[in-house]
């Protein structure tokens, strides 16, 4: 005789009694890794098993820069609009009140003034969950007022940027925000206020061949994709094999495009660090 026989046939549990397991419970890595997703919060979206940092957004970044996340918000209602009116699968305005209803964001790019380990500072962070974070007019418009603020009132300037490039549904409006974001930071240089870039993954596109790549100080998260052209175009168009780890941040490391890869866990001490060296302050 079986050691088990069911005395009852089928499932009796009631549908109330059920246990579900929420979505998100656990995450697992690109290297396969299981982590809880409490702990991957705690420790700033990196895997404690192999270090792998997960793309986060502006609401992730400004809580790990701003001292006690107080900081202020500039231009928060500005959005885009469509004067090209333009239609791919569907309709640019369509596309922009779906993705605004969605995400609970305005635009790919939010400006937050506050205090990061206790002097003021303007940090722009970019959103890749806003149309893979492209880069339209309100982009480009907030960075430049942001860099504005930042002349005015005498602080430096932080860039967080994570971007597939300029956003094909604005042209050339699109394109028009390389040169101005570069222009804003012609300025501030002039004025000699610190400008640290801190690109994340992933920073294509446009937004490397203008302010990604302009920071007195140009620093980036292990393992971050950084390019122009992604690696098969780029290896399309050459006709040639690419290196091993072609486009990565350590790459662009030992190539010389970067100063410095920063562990998200050590950003907050190690920017303010480099601002402190900048302008020959006390290090806090």
């Amino acid at each position: 005789m079986a050691w088990f026989k069911r005395k009852e046939k089928g499932i009796t549990t009631a549908t109330e009694d059920k246990m579900d397991i929420p979505k998100g419970l656990w995450y697992k890595s690109p290297t396969g890794k299981i982590i809880d997703a409490d702990e991957l919060a705690r420790n700033l979206f990196v895997s404690p098993e192999d270090g792998f940092h997960v793309r986060i957004g502006s609401a992730e970044y400004f809580q790990i820069l701003f001292d006690n996340n107080e900081f202020v918000e500039l231009d928060k209602s500005m959005t885009s609009k469509d004067p090209l009116h333009f239609v791919d699968t569907k309709k640019y305005a369509d596309r922009l009140k779906d993705v605004m209803e969605k995400t609970k964001l305005k635009d790919a790019v939010r400006t937050g003034v506050g205090k990061s380990k206790g002097k003021d500072v303007v940090i722009c962070c970019m959103d890749f969950a806003f149309i893979g974070g492209s880069m339209g007019a309100v982009v480009g418009e907030k960075i430049a007022r942001g860099i504005s603020h930042a002349i005015k009132n005498k602080l430096p300037f932080i860039m967080i940027s994570k971007s597939g490039g300029a956003r094909m549904m604005e042209a050339a409006y699109s394109l028009m925000q390389l040169a101005k974001t570069s222009v804003k930071l012609a300025q501030l240089a002039e004025a000699k206020l610190p400008y640290i870039s801190l690109c994340t993954d992933p920073t294509t596109g446009g937004t490397t061949a203008s302010y990604a790549m302009l920071g007195d100080i140009n620093i980036s998260e292990p393992g971050a994709l950084i390019g122009f052209a992604g690696p098969r175009v780029v290896r399309d168009t050459t006709g040639k094999d690419l290196p091993e780890g072609f486009q990565t941040a350590e790459f662009l490391l030992e190539h010389g495009f970067l100063d410095f890869i920063t562990p998200r866990k050590e950003l907050k001490d190690k920017i303010n660090l480099y601002i402190d060296l900048i302008q020959n302050n006390d290090i806090r």
